[in-house]
């Protein structure tokens, strides 16, 4: 049997916790790593030294919710048990988002055109869940992202913007007069400059939202593994596509080490215990400048408060 002990190398995030400048942090990795549990316990360190702390799922299977045993929604809610904890789960689909289609004339024609462009409908609505939690005035935000691969699409939301918004004023510069002409004729309430406004103002939030992110000082992201070979693959690629994005990423938390009794005498723990240590070998060798925070694999499931409060003292290495 794989029993509970302190992984004891004096490794840890006290860097982030400690940190006064840090506004937007990500928590992403491979599905299925415990990402939710990582950046539940990194939210509830964080609400011990900040004034307010803001968890957003942007995950489209949110866990939020099963992960403190409590019904969060688009709008932020208090953690049951804390004053400046709140959590929130934004729906990615501009279908489900109103703050976007508000005010956009022939909301039907809009959602076509925007859906039409590949990755606006995602920018669009990740553009209005940054001006909402910039209204709110948190003093850090987590981010509880979805696996990799949608992670960066979100990462990359800044760049499709331009180039959409680009092929969207060009096409407003050539058939803006017949376009609004057609509208009133079929009474359809859509304007093309009304419309470019709303998209070139939330360009200006990308943008703004953009340099902050490529910001060391204000931005940083975890990525979180287990010591296994497609884990530390998928970690590597991350690590990779992130430092093309410019942004920061120093920190990797490792969930499920195995730390074997003396006297175990499981050969399943023994040879798990085996393959972990070489992947836990390389991740050393190929990430020695990185701040890599092991945590070990419980007998137990890691769900509601009580149990993530005790949990998130592993990432500060006081277990």
């Amino acid at each position: 049997m794989a029993t509970v002990a302190v992984i004891d190398d004096g490794k840890n995030l006290n860097h982030i916790i400690n940190s006064k400048t840090l506004k937007w942090i990500f928590v992403g990795g491979k599905g299925g790593v415990g990402k939710t549990t990582s950046s539940c316990c990194l939210a509830i360190q964080l609400s011990k030294v900040r004034r307010n702390v803001l968890l957003i799922s942007t995950d489209p299977a949110h866990n939020l919710s099963d992960a403190f045993n409590q019904k969060f929604t688009k709008h932020p809610t208090v953690v049951q048990g804390f004053t400046n904890l709140h959590a929130m789960e934004i729906d990615p689909n501009i279908d489900n988002n109103e703050e976007f289609l508000n005010g956009g004339g022939d909301t039907n024609f809009l959602k076509e055109l925007a859906q039409s462009i590949p990755g606006i409908d995602e920018a669009m609505s990740f553009a209005e869940m940054m001006k909402l939690v910039q209204t709110m005035e948190f003093e850090v935000v987590v981010f509880d992202t979805a696996p990799t691969g949608h992670t960066l699409r979100l990462l990359s939301f800044p760049s499709t913007m331009g180039k959409s918004l680009g092929k969207l004023f060009e096409m407003k510069n050539k058939f803006s007069g017949i376009l609004n002409q057609f509208s009133g004729m079929m009474n359809m309430g859509l304007d093309m400059n009304q419309m470019t406004d709303k998209f070139e103002q939330t360009r200006a939030v990308i943008e703004e939202v953009n340099k902050q992110f490529k910001d060391p000082e204000l931005t940083t992201f975890v990525c979180v593994c287990i010591p296994e070979f497609l884990s530390l693959y998928e970690t590597e690629r991350l690590i990779q596509e992130l430092a093309k994005y410019e942004i920061d990423t120093n920190t990797i938390i490792v969930n499920q080490v195995l730390i074997p009794e003396d006297n175990t005498n499981c050969n399943l723990c023994g040879a798990r215990c085996k393959i972990q240590k070489k992947y836990l070998d390389q991740m050393d060798d190929l990430y020695e400048d990185f701040h890599v925070v092991k945590s070990p694999l419980l007998g137990h499931e890691i769900r509601g408060t009580p149990k993530l409060i005790d949990f998130s003292a592993y990432l500060l290495g006081k277990k």
